[in-house]
């Protein structure tokens, strides 16, 4: 019998290129699909904290003694956590303006973080800058430094808008640039000579060791805020050493006309911020009409006047 011729094997088949590419398309399709589906399920990962913002201390127009006594209060009843963390941050006001040295005494060796501060000007509403301190006096005198350095090219841009044409027309203007200048520059001295200008800090540390700092002498309140987590996003707002009944901003002779009426529409002479500036922030006024321009909004800076409301203001 004759032997049957062998079967040749089928020819395997080939995908084309373009079909190769049009499945691998497919399929990462549907990776990005099932990947999204597992997204929308997931909770948004991410800084909570961010745009919350803490405020510590006496509102604007607020009772003084009665922000006191709150302080008072929940320092009395404050407790550490468990286990015991790192300490709870406060905000301690002193009963004068102090110097950087005379702020290592009163606090005496207590942990700090930041003080507060701001030029006392008779009649002047200056500027509240906020210190990073971690080492006292060392750092607050570093600090002071840096703002009268700031203070220097405030002073010397309100002269230059003083020479300016618009100022030279305008009498009223040109008075208010004048009158900055001198201010700005007279903070500039103050801090350069680590002036007696610190009138609150911020610590943190036990609740044993708060209520041991509220009794030294010097230390007018300490108010605990177990709320603080990120100073960066916390607003603090002591009471000045001078304000006894309300704190609230005084007549500022700079804000007035020659005849006493309040100045028309020019931005207010070293206004304060509410935040306290940082010592490494812009000049006021920088991009603005005028250095020293008024913010939104603004921290309690000078002694009490008339006006305000009453009532307790703690955070």
């Amino acid at each position: 019998m004759p032997v049957p011729a062998a079967v040749p094997p089928r020819p395997r088949r080939r995908l084309s290129r373009s079909a190769a590419l049009t499945g691998t398309a497919l399929l990462c399709a549907v990776a990005v699909l099932v990947t999204a589906a597992r997204t929308e399920r997931r909770e948004p990962v991410g800084d909570r904290t961010v745009g919350e913002v803490t405020r510590v201390g006496v509102a604007a127009g607020a009772s003084v003694p009665a922000y006191l006594r709150a302080a008072a209060d929940e320092l009395a009843r404050l407790t550490d956590a468990e286990p015991p963390a790192t300490g709870t941050y406060a905000l301690v006001s002193f009963s004068a303006y102090l110097t950087p040295q005379r702020v290592a005494a009163t606090l005496g060796g207590a942990p700090v973080s930041a003080v507060v501060a701001r030029v006392p000007l008779a009649g002047r509403q200056t500027e509240i800058v906020r210190v990073a301190a971690l080492r006292v006096p060392q750092d607050v005198v570093a600090g002071m430094a840096e703002v009268a350095e700031r203070k220097d090219r405030e002073a010397a841009d309100y002269r230059t808008r003083a020479a300016a044409p618009a100022a030279s027309a305008d009498p009223e203007l040109r008075r208010l640039y004048d009158t900055g200048a001198r201010v700005a520059a007279e903070e500039a001295a103050a801090y350069r000579s680590g002036c007696a200008c610190v009138y609150a800090a911020v610590i943190r540390t036990t609740a044993d060791g708060l209520r041991g700092l509220a009794a030294r002498p010097g230390v007018r309140a300490v108010d605990p805020a177990p709320e603080v987590i990120r100073l960066d996003r916390t607003v603090f707002t002591p009471p000045l050493p001078e304000q006894r009944d309300l704190a609230r901003p005084p007549a500022d002779a700079a804000l007035t006309g020659p005849s006493g009426t309040p100045a028309r529409d020019v931005p207010a002479v070293g206004d304060s911020s509410e935040a306290a500036r940082s010592v490494s922030g812009p000049s006021p006024g920088s991009g603005g009409p005028a250095p020293g321009g008024a913010p939104a909004s603004t921290a309690p800076t000078s002694p009490d006047a008339a006006g305000g409301g009453a009532g307790a203001a703690h955070r």
